[in-house]
């Protein structure tokens, strides 16, 4: 179990997304964008495959995501912090191609501020989709929970935690479970309980650290790009070695998706 005290400036509609890929062949500099093909993971996609990064040009979509965060402009919540707690356990690592991801166990959840969550999966970018001042990072983590009281319906609410990454150290966690991801596309392989641990993640972070970060409404970063997520993206940028990034960036290839106008939304801070 690991608890997780933040603060929140938005409503609770949240995320999940298996992100999005230039090519499952992954030629990067050739096919950054001209290829253009996304695999949409979403629960609510129409269909798993489907063109563009871009919606049409006069899509009434106006909360799409990732987006540029300007720090200067966020503004300062006042609310009381809320809690994340997670009880996870992470049992499956698989290789889609657009991205790695790690599965939780069924029956994983995060509570958050007593709503219930099933924690679905994390999985990886690189580089970043979220930007901060305009810096890109080398990689970014998504952990991806859906709140349980909508996960039938048409349009299932998300919480997305965004974690950023920079060179420097190696990362015990992702040390932990890094060589077992499969490297051919699709293929999985089942991890023993307690061979990965999410705590040893947040355990790089310290308490001020925890209570640190931007949220937003937004959306998916994939087709459908559904708007019914609410992102935290944690301020504490974590390490991780060149070996390790370069690891997963050449598995999952570009995968990033441009940022999008942020339009009449609020960033908040804490």
């Amino acid at each position: 179990m690991f608890l997780l005290l933040a603060c929140n400036g938005t409503n609770n509609g949240q995320q999940k997304t298996s992100d999005s890929t230039t090519s499952t062949n992954h030629p990067h500099t050739d096919t950054l964008l001209s290829d253009n093909e996304v695999k949409a993971e979403a629960p609510d996609a129409n269909i798993k495959t489907e063109q563009g990064y871009a919606l049409p040009r006069h899509s009434a979509n106006l909360a799409q995501s990732p987006i540029n965060i300007i720090s200067g402009k966020a503004e300062k919540t006042t609310q009381e912090p809320i809690s994340f707690v997670f009880h996870s356990d992470i049992n499956v690592a698989e290789n889609l191609g657009h991205t790695i991801e790690l599965e939780f166990k069924e029956g994983s959840t995060c509570i958050v501020n007593g709503k219930d969550y099933a924690s679905k999966q994390f999985h990886f970018h690189t580089p970043s989709e979220h930007l901060v001042d305009g810096i890109t990072f080398p990689m970014e983590m998504h952990i991806v929970n859906v709140l349980n009281d909508s996960a039938n319906a048409n349009k299932p609410s998300y919480l997305v935690m965004a974690v950023l990454f920079r060179i420097g150290a190696e990362n015990k966690f992702l040390k932990e479970f890094l060589d077992k991801v499969p490297t051919k596309d699709g293929e999985k392989n089942t991890l023993q309980t307690g061979v990965a641990k999410l705590d040893d993640l947040f355990s790089q972070f310290t308490n001020n650290d925890i209570k640190s970060y931007y949220t937003y409404n937004g959306s998916l970063t994939t087709p459908p790009f559904t708007e019914s997520v609410q992102w935290v993206i944690m301020k504490h940028i974590v390490e991780a070695s060149e070996d390790q990034v370069m690891t997963i960036e050449k598995m999952e290839g570009n995968n990033a998706r441009h940022v999008q106008a942020i339009n009449d939304r609020k960033v908040y801070s804490r």
